[in-house]
């Protein structure tokens, strides 16, 4: 399959979405992105020249139909998702999610669109043990897993009964630069940074963490090879979660005390977390090339040159 030059993307202000934006638009591609809000999203800011912008909102593409008729897209990249931390998991805008994604990918299938990529989650698996394939059982704890779950295996019967292109992305642990503050990695690397003891459960988990970067170049590398199917995203690797923050924190300052222990586990605490990455690394010929320390790095200094605030 050719490259797809002409892409829509949804939730492109997202932490992911922007990741593959920027790395669309740096490989020369139009793109569409759609917004429901006003105004430049700051992880847009710099790309707004380079961009065609849609000005509404995904749950009512009726609206906004014939500006996407006007783009025609040759694929479509949809990362937009409401309610994805805290009590949302479990909100009522879960099913929204699902009529909003079906409905896209009808409207993708009307303007003939070659390719389509979702993205789907770990949490669709639930807490499992050891290293997870695509096979694997799916017992998905919250609303948001259930949520994800059922748009994937919705879209991809619909793909398979009509012969259309669809790869859904199930995504491990992604973390980079700019992330949301209230993950993990976040408050970790601003409270060490500023000489404190960050509170933590015993970090006996193994999590598959797989950068920012290498998401996006797996996204589009599936938007690219076209095909239909459900695939794991992650970097194929369990790293200790105690060595994790260890090493975050050496990155600042190996005299500093974390406080292993502080925390308890969540009721569903998930203990191992770990993608097998090898039928998406067969469709596509992707693979990760951003290694942990590496990433972790970038991510300290981006932390590091931010301003302080007053």
């Amino acid at each position: 399959m050719s490259r797809v030059e002409r892409v829509l993307v949804t939730g492109a202000a997202g932490f992911v979405g922007a990741a593959v934006t920027r790395q669309l638009i740096a490989e020369g591609r139009q793109v569409a992105v759609l917004l429901r809000t006003p105004g430049v999203p700051r992880r847009l800011a710099q790309m707004m020249d380079s961009l065609h912008l849609v000005r509404g909102d995904l749950k009512r593409l009726d609206l906004v139909e014939s500006q996407l008729r006007d783009f025609a897209p040759e694929g479509v990249v949809h990362l937009a998702w409401d309610g994805v931390k805290g009590a949302d998991r479990n909100g009522p805008m879960q099913a929204d999610n699902i009529a909003a994604s079906i409905a896209l990918y009808r409207l993708s299938e009307a303007l003939t669109c070659r390719a389509f990529v979702g993205l789907g989650s770990q949490a669709e698996y639930g807490p499992a043990p050891g290293k997870l394939d695509e096979q694997a059982a799916t017992r998905p704890t919250t609303v948001y897993g259930a949520a994800k779950l059922a748009t994937g295996l919705v879209l991809e019967r619909s793909a398979a009964a009509t012969g259309r292109p669809f790869v859904w992305l199930r995504l491990f642990s992604s973390y980079g630069c700019d992330d949301d503050p209230s993950w993990l990695l976040q408050y970790l690397t601003r409270t060490l940074l500023a000489g404190q003891r960050p509170s933590v459960t015993a970090a006996e988990q193994r999590w598959d963490y797989i950068h920012v970067d290498d998401v996006a170049s797996a996204v589009v590398a599936a938007l690219d090879r076209g095909g239909r199917g459900i695939f794991n995203l992650g970097s194929g690797q369990a790293h200790p979660l105690r060595d994790v923050i260890s090493q975050l924190r050496d990155l600042i300052d190996p005299s500093l005390d974390i406080g292993f222990g502080d925390l308890p586990y969540r009721p569903d605490q998930v203990m191992h977390l770990q993608a097998d990455i090898t039928a998406l690394q067969a469709a596509t010929g992707w693979h990760p090339t951003v290694g942990l320390h590496e990433g972790l790095a970038q991510l300290v200094a981006w932390h590091r040159a931010q301003p302080v605030a007053t």
